[in-house]
């Protein structure tokens, strides 16, 4: 008879610890930490040109991951009463009530002196613009959101800083090449955003979120045309970049087609300002930034 009821004890454990791992998973937003993460190795790469310290390139992505970690977590803790609202975050740990916020708050807390701690060791600069980009997004951004959409200007910064935070993690300070990168993925986040934005506008509006421009309740047809703008505005970055002979022609001339292409799918989003249309800039804005970033460490 004890069999059985070990079998199932060691199961329900288990499953409890996956479970528990799995609320951590979502507290972190794993994907999207790595893919932060991503971004600022490859600053790294592309600023050590092949001079790579493996051992840094460790320590910076250890904590950049630690240091985002500890701002998605205290995002959700901010709005855990709004993710209720939105099919998309409504099965966050800290909503639903399966993690205490005190729990979140306590992670957070220990990430963050983990990552600084660990970005410390390699440059106070890298140390100093990891933690701004956590305090401007847990503390600016994510209230920001409920009152204006100057919010999606302030979250670029720190959605900006993880590759300028790579190419200081070598260089030990900001750069022309550094500020460049961080000018350019500044500006890729607002075609990629407003497409999301648009197809969420309806769930963003229940949970209070005022980060889509509406007119009369629906999303302000300037959003297309401005989408295209700033993925035009990434040209003139490319340009002074190859004027400052940080990327040669052939990396100059493949950003420029690609970037051409991002600016194609912007204004097609604002001609035909549908979901559609709002998809595809969507998906190839996933596929133009780590496209870009290799483009410039290989060419």
């Amino acid at each position: 008879m004890k069999a059985p009821y070990t079998y199932t004890a060691t199961v329900t454990s288990g499953s409890t610890f996956l479970s528990k791992v799995h609320d951590y998973v979502l507290l972190i937003k794993l994907r999207l930490s790595l893919m932060v993460v991503l971004s600022s190795v490859l600053g790294y790469l592309i600023a050590s040109l092949g001079n790579t310290d493996y051992v840094t390139m460790s320590v910076l992505a250890v904590g950049g991951l630690f240091i985002t970690a500890a701002a998605n977590a205290l995002n959700q803790v901010l709005e855990r009463e709004f993710d209720c609202f939105m099919p998309r975050t409504m099965n966050r740990p800290v909503t639903t009530g399966r993690m205490k916020s005190s729990e979140a708050v306590m992670f957070a807390g220990i990430t963050c002196l983990l990552g600084v701690g660990l970005l410390s060791s390699i440059n106070t600069v890298t140390a100093f613009l990891g933690m701004l980009s956590m305090v401007t997004y847990a503390f600016v951004y994510t209230p920001l959101k409920r009152y204006s959409t100057l919010a999606v200007a302030i979250g670029a910064v720190p959605g900006a800083l993880p590759v300028l935070i790579g190419t200081t993690a070598f260089e030990g300070q900001m750069t022309y090449l550094g500020i460049s990168l961080f000018a350019i993925q500044f500006l890729w986040q607002f075609p990629h955003f407003w497409a999301i934005g648009f197809n969420s506008f309806e769930d963003y509006k229940k949970a209070g979120f005022k980060l889509i421009p509406s007119n009369n309740g629906e999303v302000d047809r300037s959003l297309g045309k401005n989408a295209t703008v700033y993925s035009l505005l990434i040209i003139p970055v490319l340009i002074f970049m190859h004027y400052m002979s940080l990327i040669g022609l052939t990396s100059f001339l493949l950003l420029i087609v690609l970037t051409l292409f991002y600016s194609l799918f912007s204004l097609l989003f604002h001609l035909r300002f549908d979901k559609r249309s709002a998809l595809k800039l969507m998906f190839f804005s996933f596929i133009y930034l780590p496209l870009f970033l290799l483009f410039i460490l290989i060419f």
